[in-house]
C-alpha cells in the first residue's frame, strides 16, 4: 500500500536510526515514546508557543543565526521568556546532537511553549515555572521521488491572514487554519494547498513558500501574508546574485496558471517543484530547467 505521507511537501525517506534517537525535554533526554509534556502545558492547552525547524549538514547548523533571530523575535512578540539567550539555546541543540551522535543529514524541530499552567485557560498569568523547551532531532532526507515528479497543489478557500489578524512572521504553534487548508487539498487529491491573501492575490502554501517562474523571472508574494521563510529569503538572494530578475509582488491565479514553472521552498525540502495547480499543468507539468538551476544554486549554498 502506498504511504500517503510520501506525497507531502514535508515527506522524507524512512531511516531506522530515528527509532533510537532520544528527545530533549527541558534539559533531559527521553526515548521517543517516553518524551512527554504535561497536559497543562500552554503549548498543548492553546498552542501558546514558538518553534523553529533547522538542518544539520556535514556538521554545520544551516542558517542557525537566522533561525535564532526569527525564534527570539517571535518569542518577544508574544512576551514569552525562553529563559536563556541565543548562544545558550544553540548550546542545547548541540548537546542534543552530541547526545545522539549525529553529524549529518539531520532535521531539528525546536519547540518552545510558555510553560505549564495551574489550570487550562488562555490567561498567561496562570503560568507556573518557566518555558517548556523540546528539541527533536531526526535523520531526514527530502523525498527524491516527489522532487522528480513535482507537487500537485489545490487552491484553498482558506485565506492567509493579514498582520492585523495574525502576523505570519510569527512562527507560532497555532496552525489550525493551515491544517484546514491542507485537509481541503488532500480531500481533492492534491498534495498541498495554495493559499491566497484577503484580496485574492497568491500568498503562500499551507506549510511552504510559493514561487512561479515566467521566462527567467522569479515571482513571489510581497511577503505581507506569507511565512517569513529563511529558505525563501536565500533563494531570492541567490537568484538576484546570479544576475537574474526577482519580483516580490502581488500576482493572481490567472498569472500563476500561465507560469512556465513553479516551486515551493522549506527548510527540510529546500526547493520542491510544482507540477499542477487546480488540475492545470504548470508549463509542461514536470520540473523545469530554471527551477533546476535555482535548486542547484541552493544545493551549492548548503553544501549538499
Amino acid at each position: 500500500m502506498t504511504d500517503p505521507t510520501q506525497a507531502s511537501s514535508q515527506s522524507y525517506a524512512y531511516d531506522a536510526r530515528n527509532e533510537t534517537v532520544e528527545v530533549y525535554v527541558n534539559g533531559s533526554f527521553f526515548a521517543r515514546d517516553k518524551a512527554m509534556v504535561p497536559v497543562f502545558d500552554s503549548g498543548f492547552v492553546l498552542g501558546d508557543g514558538v518553534w523553529e525547524g533547522m538542518r544539520l549538514i556535514k556538521g554545520q547548523l544551516l542558517a542557525v543565526d537566522e533561525h535564532m533571530a526569527r525564534l527570539y523575535e517571535g518569542a518577544n512578540a508574544i512576551q514569552l521568556d525562553i529563559g536563556m539567550d541565543q548562544d545558550a539555546l544553540i548550546g542545547e541543540i548541540w548537546k542534543t546532537l552530541r547526545h545522539n551522535e549525529m553529524e549529518d543529514g539531520v532535521h531539528i524541530r525546536l519547540m518552545i511553549s510558555r510553560g505549564t499552567k495551574s489550570t487550562p485557560n488562555q490567561d498567561p498569568r496562570f503560568i507556573i515555572g518557566g518555558a517548556t523547551i523540546v528539541i527533536v532531532a531526526e535523520y531526514k532526507q527530502p523525498n527524491a521521488a516527489l522532487k522528480a515528479r513535482g507537487l500537485k497543489l489545490l487552491t484553498s478557500t482558506v485565506r492567509c491572514s493579514t498582520p492585523d489578524v495574525f502576523d505570519l512572521r510569527l512562527n507560532s504553534h497555532s496552525r489550525l487554519n493551515f491544517i484546514q487548508a491542507l485537509i481541503q487539498a488532500i480531500n481533492m487529491g492534491a498534495d498541498e494547498a495554495l493559499m491566497l491573501d484577503n484580496r485574492g492575490f497568491v500568498a503562500s502554501c499551507n506549510s511552504t513558500n510559493f514561487f512561479i517562474i515566467r521566462g527567467e523571472e522569479l515571482w513571489t508574494s510581497t511577503g505581507a501574508t506569507c511565512f517569513n521563510g529563511i529558505t525563501r529569503s536565500k533563494v531570492i538572494k541567490l537568484w538576484r546574485d546570479a544576475g537574474k530578475p526577482v519580483y516580490e509582488k502581488d500576482y493572481t491565479l490567472a498569472e500563476t496558471y500561465a507560469a512556465d514553472e513553479a516551486f515551493v521552498t522549506g527548510t527540510l525540502g529546500g526547493l520542491t517543484p510544482v507540477a499542477t495547480i487546480d488540475g492545470r499543468k504548470i508549463g509542461l507539468g514536470v520540473p523545469g530547467p530554471v527551477t533546476n538551476a535555482i535548486a542547484e544554486l541552493y544545493r551549492t549554498y548548503i553544501g549538499e
